[in-house]
């Protein structure tokens, strides 16, 4: 019983634990854990751009209706990080989303498995939502965890990192599906078959993952905690309802708007270069999908070594305006042309979903949890956008032409990059907690080296029971 009373999957919000002040050191295995995360959504996705291409050769349908996967994938997105998951979060904590996020991932691939073998488009879109309702459970959970884990003034570098791993998984998902959707031989059936064997071990992997996070043990983050890190950092975060955190609301617009641009671009990637570049057929195009995704990797490992020694809100701002200058000519530009300026536009697209979470959560405090929901609730924007570029290069005839409609969110999304830089609201709270000493290895005030007890991360200390502070009570250290 005391081994699972030490799993326990609720921990009260109330209670301030060592996890607010962890160190590197300490966060390091979960951080590993919930990395992996970000490689399985980021492998779900790299498949979904390559899948929106093969159905509409499989199946024979319009650019706009194949977008129906995304839309599926991404609509599910504020279902979860508003609704169910967000419900968890507040009311249990992080690990047993990430086991709810993972369970769902399973069931949804399973229910893939006799769509795709019956080329049942409408059944596929289902399961698509069934694995978005998971995928965008443990989005609410692992950009939020990864950002607070560890000391605050890494947070940019940190999410960065993990979200590099997404970056890997959606290179080699579009490497295999060159080999094993677009096969040569033209054999759809056989393809389709392949197909489902992907989704069956997608489902095996992620219910072993989903075990595995039941049975270790990781810090979890409490509301008290960050409020306690806000105090700290003096970043006057906890000042007004939660209704008048327009920072946290702007961050959520741009996210709507530069997700729903990348993925655009992404999900119509195949369609731009089997159409302005000679000789190039889905499987080349497929392999090409794989290099852009490459340079998005690459782009995101770029940017954490230029966090190391520049403030992220600069790098974040440069990168953003760099998609805008390089997705301008891929609308007017063919052949390797066009194509190179949607790499680099890819490349410079690495670093803004991830920055966008960490700032945007700067100095919730207490609303952190709830706030981070509705940043993740923005990748809804993927579900919004890739129809409207479809529905505009099934009216133009041309997929390039329609590269106007993720140019225009963009821009959108460039607004909360002016003012998280210019305007002091948004700039200071930025700027202090990415100078907080919390959690730095010999600063002062750290308690996460007091010998405790832990379950589901809340301390209980030898002779005095439990700890427990209000978040409204979080005690003062001496200042640095």
């Amino acid at each position: 019983m005391g081994f699972f009373r030490k799993r326990s999957l609720k921990v009260s919000d109330d209670e301030r634990t060592p996890a607010a002040e962890l160190t590197l050191r300490q966060s390091i295995y979960p951080l590993c854990l919930v990395t992996i995360l970000f490689f399985l959504w980021g492998f779900s996705y790299g498949l979904l751009d390559t899948l929106n291409k093969h159905f509409q050769n499989t199946l024979g349908i319009t650019r706009a209706r194949s977008s129906g996967l995304q839309a599926a994938y991404f609509g599910a997105y504020p279902l979860a990080s508003l609704g169910h998951a967000n419900w968890i979060l507040r009311h249990y904590g992080y690990r047993p989303v990430f086991i709810w996020g993972l369970c769902l991932y399973g069931v949804g691939a399973l229910v893939a498995w006799p769509c795709i073998l019956h080329r049942s488009f409408g059944g596929f879109c289902a399961a698509i939502f069934i694995i978005g309702n998971g995928l965008g459970s443990l989005e609410t959970a692992a950009n939020p965890y990864i950002t607070v884990c560890g000391p605050p003034r890494y947070a940019e570098m940190r999410i960065n990192i993990s979200q590099a791993f997404n970056g890997v998984g959606t290179v080699v998902a579009p490497v295999l599906g060159s080999y094993v959707f677009f096969l040569k031989t033209g054999d759809d059936a056989q393809a389709l078959k392949n197909v489902q064997w992907v989704y069956l071990a997608i489902a095996i992997f992620v219910f072993v993952l989903a075990a595995v996070f039941y049975f270790s043990t990781i810090p979890e983050i409490t509301d008290a905690d960050m409020a306690f890190q806000a105090a700290e950092t003096h970043a006057d975060a906890e000042v007004g309802p939660f209704h008048k955190q327009y920072r946290l609301f702007h961050a959520a617009f741009a996210q709507f708007c530069y997700t729903g641009a990348q993925v655009a671009i992404a999900s119509y990637f195949i369609n731009y270069v089997t159409e302005t570049r000679a000789n190039t057929d889905s499987s080349l195009g497929a392999k090409f999908l794989a290099g852009a995704q490459g340079a998005f990797a690459l782009g995101r490992f770029t940017g954490v070594g230029l966090m190391k020694s520049i403030r992220p809100r600069w790098v974040f701002l440069f990168y953003l305006s760099m998609c805008i200058v390089f997705v301008a000519p891929s609308i007017t530009q063919r052949g390797n042309t066009g194509m190179s300026m949607l790499y680099l536009t890819l490349f410079f697209e690495s670093v803004c979903f991830p920055t966008i979470v960490a700032l945007g959560m700067r100095g919730l405090g207490k609303y952190t949890k709830r706030g981070s929901g509705f940043i993740i609730a923005g990748v809804s924007g993927g579900a919004c956008v890739p129809p409207l570029l479809g529905a505009v290069a099934d009216l133009r005839n041309s997929t390039a032409k329609a590269m106007s409609v993720p140019l225009a969110f963009f821009i959108a999304a460039w607004s909360y990059a002016v003012c998280v830089n210019f305007v002091p609201e948004y700039r200071d709270p930025a700027d202090k907690f990415s100078t907080a000493k919390v959690g730095i290895e010999g600063s002062t005030g750290s308690v996460g080296d007091e010998e405790s007890g832990s379950r589901g991360g809340v301390v209980e200390k030898e002779g005095e029971g439990r700890v427990a502070q209000h978040v409204d009570s979080a005690p003062e250290v001496e200042r640095n």
